[in-house]
């Protein structure tokens, strides 16, 4: 049975890749160089994920990248939050996503604003099932102001993510911090997932490791 590989190659599209990918050999065109080549187009192919995005505030911005290379995609504060000094706000996007069957969202910090501030954004995830707003929940580890502190602790001036001050309306406690309308606040990294099942076993396979953990390998060598 004959093959023509250049068209079989040029058939392989996203929808269809995994059916490419075999266990078994399905014919006599299954051959080692074939099977290599095969790998070697769909390992290089460009796989885009079409994620649908629908502003739920009209000032919300559309996640995007700063450079074509980046892995991330900035998202930005659809409104002003004030975190005060050890508290926690669900900063809004004002935008929902509808992610392709097989992928997910991941929420991280971005790098700048953990450097230069004690905002800490919390990892998430967004389910391929969800279509509500996206949230991302941020920390101000910064301790709140002590007993002797407190006549001093409520100015009328705010840290930025950029760690400057700015003059507000109304008195804050030392410490707090402002996310602004419009200010990129964390990064969301688009993820496939791999099909993965758990099997129930009586007994594990061996490894170097075995059961040792919770820093049996140390800090140093």
């Amino acid at each position: 049975m004959g093959y023509n590989l250049a068209k079989l190659v040029s058939e392989i599209t996203e929808d269809n890749r995994h059916d490419f990918i075999w266990d078994e050999p399905i014919s006599d065109f299954d051959n080692g160089y074939n099977r290599g080549y095969i790998t070697g187009v769909l390992a290089n192919s460009p796989k885009t994920a079409d994620v649908k995005v629908k502003r739920i505030h009209s000032d919300a911005v559309i996640p995007t990248k700063a450079h074509d290379g980046d892995a991330g995609f900035d998202l930005f504060a659809v409104e002003d939050v004030i975190i005060e000094p050890n508290g926690t706000a669900l900063v809004k996007t004002g935008i929902a996503v509808e992610l392709p069957e097989g992928y997910e969202m991941q929420i991280r910090p971005r790098s700048g604003i953990t450097l230069k501030t004690k905002l800490r954004v919390q990892f998430g995830t967004v389910d391929s099932t969800y279509r509500g707003e996206i949230g991302v929940i941020v920390d101000n580890i910064t301790d709140k102001p002590s007993a002797n502190l407190r006549s001093l602790a409520n100015i009328k001036r705010i840290r930025t993510v950029e760690n400057e001050f700015i003059d507000c309306d109304e008195a804050v406690r030392q410490g707090a911090y402002i996310i602004r309308k419009g200010e990129k606040i964390a990064q969301a990294i688009i993820q496939r997932l791999p099909s993965v099942q758990f099997t129930e076993v009586s007994e594990l396979g061996e490894s170097d490791r075995g059961d040792k953990g919770y820093g049996s390998t140390g800090v140093s060598e």
